[in-house]
């Protein structure tokens, strides 16, 4: 018999797919948890059609987000701080700062979103990647000037 899933199921597939499986197992699992709901011909339809629908509003949504990350690869975020001898920040710049910065700048960017392996702790410029969304990244410069 063959069924849409309405939910993902373990060993048989994930929502939306198109699966064949036995009557009984149909009837007596898939239906009655709402798992699962026959595939007539409307049925296949409208499945077809939710999945256009959610493909669109998918690239529509990657775009705008690429967009986003091409403005923010053109920020230049600068940032003064006191310094001890050999040009070594007093504490560091974290994520948090970084966030803040952009903030002022007018991005909103959340903080989990920016990702620096360790705090910065030196003067000088330095790339850090934001995660925009999906699979999408920014890269933004950091530029540490000496405060006086």
């Amino acid at each position: 018999m063959k069924v849409i899933l309405t939910e993902s199921v373990e060993a048989i597939g994930q929502i939306g797919d198109l699966v064949n499986v036995a009557p009984g197992y149909a009837r007596n699992f898939l239906f009655p948890k709402n798992l699962a709901m026959e595939a007539t011909g409307r049925n296949v339809r409208d499945l077809e059609h939710k999945k256009r629908v959610l493909a669109q509003k998918r690239e529509k949504q990657r775009q705008e987000m690429l967009s986003f990350a091409e403005k923010l690869n053109a920020v230049t975020v600068s940032m003064r701080r006191k310094v001890a001898e050999d040009d070594k920040l007093y504490g560091s710049v974290s994520t948090t700062d970084v966030a803040k910065s952009l903030e002022d700048l007018g991005f909103a960017v959340e903080r989990r979103n920016i990702l620096l392996e360790q705090p910065i702790k030196q003067l000088g410029e330095h790339s850090v990647i934001l995660r925009v969304g999906g699979e999408v990244t920014a890269t933004i410069r950091v530029v540490i000037e000496k405060e006086e």
